[in-house]
């Protein structure tokens, strides 16, 4: 994996720059804290250590290191000062943006289509995002707490060291210019073992959330060895890419502390020598030393810093890949404002196809006029889905267009075309709140009163006013705690609360057992007055009082009429009819 430091940069920027003062304030505070306490306090013990080893009287050493004293008093105090600043800016910038880059990653993958999150695992997804806002923490700690310490200790040491010993400080800074550009290149080396153990992660991630959100077919089909076997594949790729990786950093380790011994040694050697020609004073030797020992502190942990830092970065990459992913359906960038008030609904010479290459759908032409209630059968892989999903806008026509009352469904936005049809999927998942906040998710302002309504309508309060909790029961991930049928039933409670003019059900009472389902069928009625309606159904029953039925074929309108006018007809649809077991087509 490449790492694109400028596209990755361009996401992090727009947050960065919104709290600009608190970076600032990060480097000012760090920068005080640095002189005060890295620079001149061990100035101040050379000069101290060069009192007690001078000849003078101990009255006029006494006096000159109590002033002393009193500056290394001050120097604490505004180091102090200068590290909490810079700590209490760093808490807030970081808190700030973090919670920045949350909010706008979910605003990015909100904008991509159903189909871009059915092809991808959701485990992976979130756990890309939510390294993507970590590494954004490594980073930023790496570049406030290493890089600019290094940065700010060196210019300080070497300005402090060139006037005292010039050769001492031409030898740190070669050195230094050596060892960042060995660390470079094994950083260099290493980004590849951490995008492999990166993918991996994700693998291990998305694998792991693929089988507890199964977990019952897991059950069902007694395949836990199987599950078992096939993840300890992917936890052994990643165990053995994590190795590469770990291991690298340790031989990039060896070559650094290397390279610090031989400087500790080399500085030791020619510091004795000094002192003993008499170049240096014993305070300039403890100084050189102390600074040594600081330096290398602060490279060390700069190079493990840039390590982690272009890792983070890899990791940050999984996800700048996935914004940069092209959007698949997008509004208009001046959309018309809405129309839509009666429902007429118009396929004009429609295509469609995956994009495999398998068409489904080819001129297709329908018109169902407002309020209108149409009944969509046919076998499977006959098209009665992929019409909902095209007049949702869920995938995007190839030819042809698709109008509500005259007005293209391109020329609208997403979010405005689907607030005027209420759509219950054949497989309804609920969020894990609560039973109300679930039949609400439909209306924001709904009242409490308009919830438990539509759920009697439904015939969901027969089973909500049973619970312990009642509308207040949380309901599990995906609403696991409840049946299918009662989820069915919530589902429906909020199509009904939605109220618009456009309604579709696909196949909506799949789930129901005959006594729910014919309760269900009165509130339909109820609910279909005055609404253009779309059934799609494989139990028949469920479409016989419709206005109209439409029989589809390989994505074509083969019959259409009522229930009677079809049965008579003794085609595609009788057929249909006589090979039912109990309503469902076998």
């Amino acid at each position: 994996m490449k790492v694109n430091f400028r596209r990755i940069l361009y996401y992090l920027w727009p947050h960065v720059k919104k709290h600009w003062v608190s970076l600032c304030l990060i480097f000012i505070g760090y920068t005080i804290g640095i002189i005060f306490d890295s620079l001149l306090k061990p100035l101040i013990f050379k000069n101290i250590i060069d009192l007690f080893s001078s000849n003078l009287s101990k009255d006029i050493i006494l006096d000159q290191v109590m002033y002393y004293f009193l500056l290394i008093c001050v120097v604490i105090l505004i180091h102090n000062f200068g590290y909490r600043l810079g700590d209490f800016a760093q808490a807030r910038f970081q808190s700030k943006v973090m919670k920045r880059l949350y909010d706008s990653a979910l605003d990015r993958l909100l904008q991509h289509s159903y189909t871009f999150f059915s092809d991808r695992f959701s485990g992976s997804l979130i756990a890309k995002t939510k390294r993507f806002t970590r590494s954004f923490e490594i980073l930023s700690d790496t570049i406030n707490f290493q890089i600019w310490f290094s940065i700010v200790n060196l210019v300080g040491i070497f300005i402090i060291l060139f006037p005292i010993v010039p050769f001492l400080a031409y030898l740190f800074l070669g050195w230094f210019f050596v060892y960042i550009g060995i660390t470079i290149l094994f950083i260099k080396k290493k980004m590849f073992y951490d995008a492999e153990e990166a993918a991996a992660d994700s693998m291990v991630t998305g694998s792991f959330s693929d089988i507890i959100s199964n977990i019952l077919n897991v059950k069902i089909f007694s395949s836990n060895n199987e599950e078992q076997t096939n993840f300890r594949l992917v936890t052994t790729d990643e165990e053995k890419k994590r190795s590469k990786a770990w291991n690298f950093a340790n031989v990039q380790n060896s070559f650094q502390s290397i390279m610090m011994g031989i400087l500790q040694i080399s500085v030791l050697f020619i510091n004795i020598r000094f002192w003993y020609v008499g170049k240096i004073s014993v305070g300039v030797f403890v100084l050189v030393q102390m600074y040594m020992t600081n330096l290398l502190d602060l490279l060390w942990n700069l190079a493990r810093s840039l390590t982690r830092a272009m890792k983070s970065l890899t990791d940050m990459q999984e996800v700048v890949d996935i914004f940069d992913t092209p959007i698949d359906i997008n509004d208009q960038i001046n959309p018309e404002t809405i129309k839509i008030k009666e429902g007429r609904i118009i396929f004009d010479n429609v295509s469609f196809s995956y994009k495999d290459g398998i068409e489904v759908l080819k001129n297709f032409n329908l018109n169902i006029s407002p309020g209108e209630r149409v009944g969509l059968v046919g076998h499977s892989g006959a098209g009665k889905s992929t019409i909902t999903k095209l007049l949702l806008r869920f995938t995007d026509i190839v030819t042809g267009d698709i109008t509500l009352d005259g007005q293209s469904i391109k020329n609208i936005t997403q979010n405005d075309l689907r607030s005027v049809i209420s759509y219950v999927p054949q497989e309804s998942i609920l969020f894990h709140r609560s039973i109300k906040e679930n039949i609400g998710y439909s209306k924001n302002d709904a009242t409490d009163e308009e919830i438990f309504e539509s759920a009697k309508k439904a015939h969901a309060d027969e089973f909500i006013s049973k619970l312990p909790l009642g509308y207040d029961t949380l309901v599990g991930e995906r609403g696991v705690k409840l049946s299918g049928g009662e989820r069915q039933r919530v589902a429906i409670a909020r199509a009904m609360l939605k109220n618009a003019p456009i309604l579709v059900l696909d196949e909506a009472t799949s789930s129901l057992d005959s006594i729910s389902e014919s309760y269900i069928q009165n509130a339909f009625n109820e609910l279909m007055k005055g609404k253009t309606t779309i059934v799609i159904a494989h139990r028949l029953s469920t479409v016989q009082k419709m206005d109209r039925i439409i029989v589809l074929d390989q994505g074509k309108i083969v019959e259409e009429g009522t229930h009677k006018e079809l049965l008579k007809k003794e085609g595609t649809y009788a057929d249909l009819w006589n090979h039912q077991t109990g309503g469902f087509l076998e």
